[in-house]
């Protein structure tokens, strides 16, 4: 509990710190906020041309867009001071963390909390309750409950991702660009069912970095849809677990990390 309050009060640190200028942390948020539109947009487009992709309407696939942008946004926001450990194993910042006695975890995570993301969680919101108003189905509670455990999942995943991208940085003391495409082109793969992809891209987004098991397994059961990977039913209820498993495993990936972490000298 101790570990927890201390959280809480870098979050509040690094809230007060942003809210100093507020007319640049409207602008970021506003921004974030267009950027996704834009993107939404860019979709809208797509399904106004072919009318569907294969046989998923649009109400559909919002339902895949605003889970999987919702979950990231949350997951940016909270952990983003591992998406930027890079700069502080570059400069030798990292061996006063080390120094401190709290939880590696703990601090990285309260080194930075972007809360500009607010603006990409309220644009994958909205289009998230579009598409559950337009989707047409029957909606019952474990439904609901499947789709905000799916979310959640999604966001221990992403903060997964975030955590072995700062773990290579004990070797390269740089971030390597190529893990961004699990992050953000992760975003850009599961906005979209994973079965419209070829098999060799929809094995690896499943049993390596199981992007599937955030949006499309879940809705498969919430949709009612039929799989054409046929999906047993079962994995479906079970997929939500998933992302917190990884996460596990990723922090498994951080200890060993640390046991190889030399000093810069700086």
């Amino acid at each position: 509990m101790t570990g927890v309050r201390l959280y809480f009060r870098y979050l509040g640190v690094s809230f007060r710190s942003q809210l100093q200028y507020p007319a640049s942390f409207i602008m970021m948020t506003v921004g974030h906020l267009v950027v996704t539109a834009i993107e939404f947009f860019g979709l809208w487009a797509l399904f106004d041309r072919f009318g569907s992709l294969g046989d998923w309407a649009l109400a559909e696939v919002a339902l895949f867009y605003g889970m999987v942008h919702v979950a990231f946004a949350i997951a940016e926001a909270a952990a983003r001071g591992f998406d930027v450990l890079h700069r502080h194993v570059r400069t030798g910042d990292f061996d006063r963390i080390l120094l401190r006695p709290r939880s590696t975890v703990l601090q990285v995570m309260g080194l930075e909390f972007q809360l500009m993301r607010i603006g990409r969680f309220t644009q994958g919101f909205v289009v998230l309750i579009w598409g559950i108003s337009k989707v047409g189905i029957v909606w019952t509670l474990p439904k609901y409950l499947l789709m905000a455990l799916s979310i959640l999942g999604g966001c221990f995943l992403f903060v997964g991702l975030f955590v072995l991208q700062a773990v290579l940085s004990f070797w390269s003391v740089d971030s390597l660009e190529v893990v961004n495409l699990t992050t953000y082109g992760g975003v850009e793969t599961a906005k979209v069912p994973i079965a419209i992809y070829k098999g060799w891209f929809r094995r690896f987004f499943t049993w390596i970095i199981p992007l599937a098991t955030i949006n499309y397994f879940p809705l498969m059961a919430v949709l009612d849809h039929q799989d054409p990977l046929n999906t047993p039913l079962w994995l479906s209820w079970l997929s939500p677990f998933f992302g917190i498993a990884f996460f596990t495993m990723s922090l498994q990936v951080w200890k060993m990390g640390l046991k190889y972490y030399h000093s810069t000298g700086s």
